[in-house]
């Protein structure tokens, strides 16, 4: 099968490899027929990244069931299903708490898309081998187009639970989002405004991602750079700014009591404003994405287009045009779609 492979910065391509085998019960294999391209996955191809190369790039699809290894699975050959981005087995402690993102049962951050948790394949190859799948996989309702779905696996979901919480509790929270990476910011904002916050601020150093979240319904400010803080009573921030500049703004912009949202993945150590933090008093969140427990609440806000990720999304492309594509990607998020994924 083809596999899209990076082997170092800017060096991506197809390469040939074995196709993965039903190897345990409770095995499904999937083909991919729609996968986008992390926020994660742009840094990867460009710049070095701590996880051994070659690995097989993508986590975020939706794919169509092939073949199953239990035959009294709810799940059946041909349905199409989301694809999340952590390997999970269901049944540990973290799995029943809802944590896959950190199951126990395979190495730590076990993911399709990196090798940092072993190599289990990533999202644009022709076929993955997917783990106990009843867990895993969400069925997608034929109504819901793969295009719109595929960031499910990761960014949208990862989005709407940056969210979520802090508004179920209190449905009047100022939200703030603090932007810089592609589409993740953008994507909170989406989630925010589809949940009913009543007040969404994005701040961005970039005005194309300023107009896409005023479009959205945010409140936009922006700047050359990320100040130290922002104005405000913000009782929910999100920093999705992928900058040390960003997540210090993040976290000195949250009213005290409120809580600061993590959702960028930062390979160093940013300075941590300890004792301005002490002064204020908040929550702090950081941790990866527990998408495959959510991916059903976002698929109902997809289906009944509360919530519509289209404007921060690029393509349809071609899966033959994923390495030209994803060495010069376009601003919003690129989707990758075979043929009979419409």
């Amino acid at each position: 099968m083809r596999s899209l492979v990076l082997t170092g910065p800017r060096s991506l391509e197809w390469q040939d490899r074995p196709a993965p085998r039903l190897s345990a019960g409770g095995d499904a294999l999937v083909r991919p027929i729609a996968s986008s391209a992390c926020d994660l996955d742009r840094r990867l191809v460009v710049s070095p990244a701590p996880f051994e190369t070659p690995f097989a790039l993508g986590h975020e699809a939706v794919g169509e069931i092939v073949d199953l290894a239990d035959g009294d699975s709810a799940l059946r050959v041909g349905q199409r299903v989301v694809i999340p981005w952590h390997i999970s087995c269901g049944t540990c402690e973290n799995c029943r708490r809802g944590l896959p993102g950190a199951c126990a049962s395979v190495p730590r951050l076990a993911s399709y898309g990196t090798s940092i948790g072993g190599r289990w394949g990533g999202l644009f190859d022709e076929l993955v081998r997917v783990p106990w799948a009843q867990y895993n996989l969400t069925p997608l309702p034929p109504a819901i187009e793969p295009f719109l779905a595929a960031s499910a696996a990761d960014n949208l979901t990862d989005a709407f639970q940056a969210v979520r919480p802090t508004l179920d509790a209190h449905p009047d929270a100022e939200v703030l989002v603090v932007g810089g990476t592609a589409s993740l910011g953008l994507l909170a904002v989406l989630s925010a405004v589809a949940l009913g916050a009543a007040n969404v601020t994005y701040f961005d150093v970039d005005e194309g991602r300023c107009a896409k979240a005023a479009a959205a319904g945010a409140t936009v400010t922006t700047a050359d750079e990320y100040p130290d803080r922002l104005d405000g009573t913000f009782d929910l921030v999100v920093d999705a700014s992928a900058a040390s500049a960003g997540f210090r703004c993040a976290l000195l912009s949250t009213r005290p009591g409120g809580t600061c949202v993590i959702r960028s993945i930062y390979f160093g150590e940013p300075r941590l404003p300890y004792f301005s933090l002490y002064g204020t008093g908040v929550n702090l969140v950081i941790g990866p994405p527990h998408a495959g427990p959510h991916v059903p609440d976002v698929l109902k806000l997809l289906g009944d287009r509360t919530l519509d990720p289209s404007p921060i999304l690029a393509g349809p492309y071609s899966y033959d045009d994923a390495v030209e594509v994803l060495l010069d990607p376009p601003s919003a998020k690129p989707v990758f779609t075979r043929p009979d994924a419409r």
